[in-house]
C-alpha cells in the first residue's frame, strides 16, 4: 500500500483547524482570525459540524481561545518583523496556515514548521492537492519525537541560522511535557541569538480555572489520559516565569487570559470570550 495515502494528520490539529473555521462561519464579525484554509485542507464530509467536539455552543470558549492565541502570536510575529527578525519557528505546527494566509508578512521570513513526520507529509500533500503549493518561505521540519529525534538538530539541518534571532511559537504543547522537559526546551530556546522571542502557552492548575468551567476541564483531562496523551504540566504564572528565568531568558512576561480578552474580544456583539485555563509566557533572549 502506498504510504502517502495512509498518513493522517494529528486529530488535535484537525480539531483546531475546524474550530478556526467555525469562528468565521458562526461567530459575529469582526473575526479575531479569519482562517478557513485548515478546513479546506481537512475537507471533512458535510456533517462535520454535527460532530460532538464541534457543538456550536459547547465549543464557543475553546474556539475563542484558539483564535485568540493564534491572533496574539501573529501580532508578536508582525512586531518582530518590524524589528528586523527574519526567522519564525513554529513548534508543534499542526495545520497552522500562517504561511498561506499571510504572505505579506511570511514572505519577509523563513518560516520553519516543526511537527511529526506523518502530519507534515499529509499537510504537504494536501497543500499541493488544493492548489496552494509550498511557498518558498516555508520549510517543513519533520521530527519523530517518539524515536528520540532532536528538534533543535533537525531545525539546524533544515537551514535555520542559529546566529540570527528568531521568533519561536509554541501553543498547545507545554502541557504534554514534564516540567523537566519544558525546562530543557526553554533552555534550548533561551540559547538562541540575542533578541529572539518565545511565545508559549501553558495551562493553569485547576484551582485557578473559573469554577464554572472546572468540570469541563476535568473531562478534557480525562479524555487526554484515555487517549494516551495525558497532560503532564500545569503552571501558576509565577512558576512559569521562574522556570523561564532559570532557563536563561533575559526578559519574561505573563500574558493572561484577561489580557487576550481586552485585546481581541471587547465590545463584541456576541459576547464571545476565550475559556479560562490557558495563558501565555512571552520571553526574550
Amino acid at each position: 500500500m502506498d504510504r502517502k495515502q495512509t498518513t493522517v494528520p494529528d486529530h488535535t490539529a484537525v480539531r483546531v483547524a475546524l474550530w478556526r473555521a467555525m469562528h468565521v462561519q458562526l461567530d459575529a464579525s469582526p473575526h479575531v482570525l479569519a482562517d478557513e484554509i485548515g478546513l479546506q485542507l481537512v475537507a471533512p464530509d458535510e456533517s462535520w459540524r454535527q460532530r460532538p467536539d464541534m457543538h456550536p455552543e459547547g465549543t464557543r470558549g475553546y474556539r475563542a481561545s484558539i483564535v485568540g492565541r493564534a491572533r496574539f502570536i501573529e501580532d508578536v510575529v508582525q512586531e518582530q518583523v518590524r524589528h528586523g527578525i527574519s526567522q519564525y519557528v513554529i513548534l508543534g505546527a499542526g495545520l497552522d496556515t500562517f504561511a498561506q494566509r499571510r504572505p505579506d508578512v511570511a514572505s519577509k521570513l523563513r518560516v520553519f514548521e516543526i511537527d511529526k513526520p506523518e502530519t507534515q507529509e499529509w499537510k504537504r500533500r494536501r497543500l499541493v492537492e488544493v492548489g496552494l503549493g509550498i511557498a518558498n518561505h516555508l520549510q517543513f521540519v519533520p521530527v519523530d519525537f517518539e524515536a528520540g529525534d532532536s528538534w533543535w538538530e533537525k531545525l539546524t539541518m533544515n537551514g535555520f541560522n542559529a546566529t540570527q534571532p528568531a521568533v519561536v511559537a509554541s501553543t498547545g504543547v507545554s502541557m504534554y511535557l514534564t516540567k523537566q522537559a519544558n525546562l530543557s526546551t526553554l533552555r534550548q530556546i533561551a540559547a538562541l541569538a540575542l533578541g529572539s522571542t518565545l511565545a508559549m502557552t501553558f495551562l493553569l492548575p485547576l484551582d485557578l480555572v473559573d469554577p464554572a468551567e472546572r468540570s469541563q476541564h476535568e473531562m478534557v483531562y480525562e479524555r487526554a489520559r484515555a487517549a494516551g496523551t495525558p497532560f503532564n504540566s500545569f503552571f501558576r504564572p509565577a512558576e512559569i516565569l521562574e522556570l523561564a528565568r532559570e532557563a536563561g531568558f533575559r526578559d519574561v512576561r505573563h500574558i493572561s487570559r484577561n489580557d487576550i480578552v481586552q485585546r481581541y474580544f471587547t465590545g463584541r456583539t456576541d459576547g464571545l470570550q476565550p475559556s479560562s485555563g490557558e495563558e501565555f509566557l512571552v520571553a526574550t533572549t
